[in-house]
């Protein structure tokens, strides 16, 4: 397994005291009094990070790179090659990445991405093994089918559970009944095998008619998704869409009733959508907004450098352009605050660091990775 400790040390250079020039003004919050140092500038869109056991972090960049930062943080100016061809099709492009369980032994990199198949596009995820600034061994893991012209709703957050499976979250392409078809992958959350293969106790396996990697369907667009430390549960968001955005504990096989129920309306003419906001056999969200936050990255908080923050839920958010605390008690919100309001920009990615800071990028041309810490640095 990736040793943590081991990483701790690699992000050493990242811990030095930080410069009265480099950070920004102290920042009040509930819990804690905060600061936060732009580590790295000139990402093009990036979506996601993933930190590796030197210290080093991959970021993958919407337009199809996937780029490395050295643990001092400087960008490489070279992207990573060996990256298939990738479409940057509205909200597709490279979207999520992450290492595997096992990366210290096998060097596994998963990564979730538009593919083209003529002019239409998909979410697919890869995998390959890097070395050396190079994807060796790329292999494709699995495809959404039934690829169409959309622009939006590819999802899509990859997470691996304490078992190894692999969890990927997939939106309904802008085609809302997809999302209710257990015959489409559209709109549903799959769990494989960390090598493609479908689970035999997948809740719809060894069903004629069904695809057998669904673990959950009735989803719009995830955008997010963290495993929860305490259950060992996948947790996702979704985006609703005008208000209704939505946080879920999946079960197996169950119905999260996209677009039958919703707390969101029809975008400009405000209308109810499908049937109201409850049926039943349906699964109600944990948590909603209304109006909409455009939920991002999504990471449960366990270090111990914001003491205040245990076991509290991040989420970024698009529109607003926040970072969104949410305290927990076991499956139900109690209480949320907003953070960094318009502060750093467009949130895409929030992420705890190996070294027990809160890691941030922001989503445009000249796109940031940002760390938050407390104040005074201790």
């Amino acid at each position: 397994m990736t040793n943590p400790t081991l990483i701790m040390i690699a992000l050493a250079a990242f811990l030095q005291p930080i410069s009265p020039a480099t950070a920004s003004p102290v920042i009040q919050t509930e819990k804690h009094v905060i600061s936060y140092q732009v580590i790295t500038t000139g990402l093009s869109h990036p979506w996601s990070i993933a930190f590796l056991p030197d210290g080093e972090i991959l970021v993958s960049e919407r337009g199809g790179n996937l780029r490395l930062i050295d643990n001092k943080g400087n960008l490489e100016p070279t992207p990573i090659t060996g990256v298939p061809p990738i479409r940057q099709h509205g909200q597709g492009g490279l979207l999520d990445v992450v290492i595997h369980p096992d990366f210290n032994s096998n060097r596994w990199v998963y990564f979730s991405y538009a593919e083209s198949d003529g002019d239409r596009a998909g979410t697919t995820v890869s995998r390959g093994r890097l070395e050396n600034n190079h994807l060796d061994q790329v292999e494709v893991i699995f495809q959404m089918e039934h690829k169409t012209k959309a622009r939006q709703h590819f999802g899509s957050r990859l997470v691996f559970d304490r078992q190894g499976y692999l969890y990927i979250t997939l939106g309904d392409r802008g085609n809302r009944p997809r999302a209710q078809d257990l015959n489409d992958h559209a709109g549903s959350l799959i769990r494989l095998h960390d090598d493609g293969r479908v689970p035999k106790d997948n809740p719809f396996s060894g069903r004629s008619g069904v695809k057998p990697e669904i673990y959950s369907y009735g989803h719009r667009n995830m955008q997010g998704a963290a495993l929860n430390p305490k259950t060992g549960k996948v947790w996702t968001h979704e985006h609703g869409p005008q208000g209704g955005d939505e946080i879920n504990v999946p079960d197996a096989g169950l119905n999260y009733g996209w677009p039958v129920i919703s707390y969101g309306v029809n975008y400009v003419i405000g209308t109810k959508i499908g049937e109201g906001s409850h049926k039943k056999g349906m699964m109600q969200p944990i948590h909603y907004w209304v109006p909409s936050i455009a939920p991002s990255g999504m990471a449960f908080y366990t270090g111990g450098r914001f003491k205040g923050w245990q076991g509290n839920l991040f989420v970024g958010s698009l529109k607003f352009q926040q970072l969104v605390r949410l305290e927990l008690d076991e499956e139900t919100i109690t209480h949320e605050e907003r953070l960094l309001s318009e502060e750093l920009g467009r949130i895409r990615d929030v992420r705890q660091g190996p070294d027990g800071l809160i890691y941030l990028i922001t989503d445009e041309e000249n796109g940031k990775l940002v760390r938050l810490f407390p104040s005074p640095e201790s």
